[in-house]
């Protein structure tokens, strides 16, 4: 069964804008991926199988479902043979609901299984609509390096050249049950986030231009949508940039080096669930 890894992500700055006329909110994020990864494997499914996309591993899935739906759809369109049934699997390593995108890489790396298994009928650009369709982020995922995201996060500008010469402490804390995103965005209009959101954006473009060093990362501007009095123990244990990722409630510390890291995966253990992993392209 072929498999691909889904690399979990971090939001290295977000900034939230104006809500738009589809609803959504404006947003200006830098998406990392991060070595912590699920995997994903994907196959037709035997002669004389039930129709449609069988999920295992992962009950509360409905994202590698639909990815692979709208792949065998387009790949039909275009006149390729397509399978009747699929078989999916997921091992999860990546913590459900925590502002990791781990439901968004499943999905990328099933659009790119099932694309791959239909022989490529279904063009990049294609795909990249299929996964923007799915979700905000899911377009990252198909991409190969770190990336500006703009408009709902799904408009894309690579970056080049970060540094990735660091280790990253992810911190769950425990009893944080996250709000969901609705909910976490509704909060933010609530207290006028949007407010001089151009500033900010505009900062954080500003930051990232001068980032040469991992040093420089912490220039970037804070998480406009969720925030945790967490951040400053990670500062504390020797972070040199300690956010919330995405709509949270997990935390990111950024160190010197594993060693760093680990350090302080030790001591702040009494808050939650760590890990310690690395920035990947």
């Amino acid at each position: 069964m072929p498999v691909r890894q889904a690399p979990a992500k971090i939001n290295l700055a977000l900034v939230v804008g104006p809500t738009r006329p589809d609803g959504k909110h404006e947003v200006v994020t830098l998406y990392q991926r991060i070595s912590l990864a699920d995997e994903v494997s994907l196959e037709p499914a035997p002669a004389g199988a039930a129709s449609g996309v069988e999920v295992e591993g992962f009950p509360d899935d409905t994202l590698v479902t639909r990815a692979v739906e709208a792949v065998a759809a387009a790949a039909l369109q275009a006149g390729a043979v397509v399978p009747a049934g699929w078989r999916a699997r997921i091992e999860k390593r990546i913590p459900v609901a925590a502002g990791l995108g781990g439901g968004s890489t499943d999905a990328a790396a099933a659009l790119l299984l099932a694309n791959g298994l239909l022989g490529g009928a279904v063009p990049d650009v294609e795909l990249q609509r299929i996964a923007a369709a799915l979700g905000a982020d899911v377009p990252f995922f198909l991409e190969s390096q770190p990336c500006l995201g703009s408009g709902d996060g799904s408009e894309l500008v690579p970056v080049a050249g970060l540094p990735l010469d660091y280790a990253i402490l992810l911190l769950r804390p425990t009893g944080v049950v996250k709000a969901s995103t609705g909910a976490i965005y509704a909060a933010f209009d609530e207290r006028a986030g949007a407010r001089g959101w151009e500033s900010r954006r505009d900062a954080l473009q500003a930051a990232l231009a001068a980032v040469r060093t991992p040093a420089d990362l912490a220039a970037l501007p804070a998480n406009d949508l969720a925030s945790s009095p967490l951040a400053q123990r990670l500062r504390d244990a020797g972070a040199f940039r300690a956010d919330v990722t995405g709509a949270g409630p997990l935390l990111y510390g950024l160190f010197a080096d594993d060693t760093a890291a680990a350090a302080a995966a030790l001591a702040l253990a009494p808050l939650g669930e760590t890990w310690v992993c690395r920035p990947t392209c």
